[in-house]
């Protein structure tokens, strides 16, 4: 690690350490986002590889999403999530299949909205 990457990394690591658990989800969504984003841009370019690679990191993010869901405590909106977390990642196997960017581009609204509503949801806490 560079001398002037190290200060980066600290402040990474010191805000997630600090986070709420709300605010935890959102840089979830954050980097999901930010992977689903980058998979359909390689995909667009031609480049079948990095676009796995990327989904891959995207699909690993909505996993522990849905594993972590406490259904018992989360009742309809954790089993609403959980629902939506699937289909996310079916539709995103299917993306894969087809090589097609723009089923990554809708499940990247779907869950722009998701984190939107996160982001309210920490702030009120």
């Amino acid at each position: 690690m560079s001398v002037y990457t190290a200060p980066t990394a600290a402040y990474k690591q010191q805000s997630i350490l600090t986070a709420t658990p709300g605010q935890l989800v959102v840089m979830l969504y954050d980097g999901c986002l930010r992977f689903l984003h980058q998979s359909a841009h390689a995909m667009r370019e031609g480049k079948i590889a990095e676009a796995g690679t990327r989904l891959a990191r995207a699909e690993a993010i909505i996993d522990e999403l849905l594993t972590t869901l406490d259904l018992e405590e989360g009742g309809v909106i954790a089993s609403r999530l959980q629902g939506i977390y699937v289909f996310c990642l079916r539709h995103l196997m299917q993306a894969r299949l087809e090589r097609d960017a723009e089923m990554i581009d809708k499940v990247s609204e779907l869950l722009s909205e998701l984190r939107d509503s996160w982001v309210q949801v920490s702030a009120a806490a």
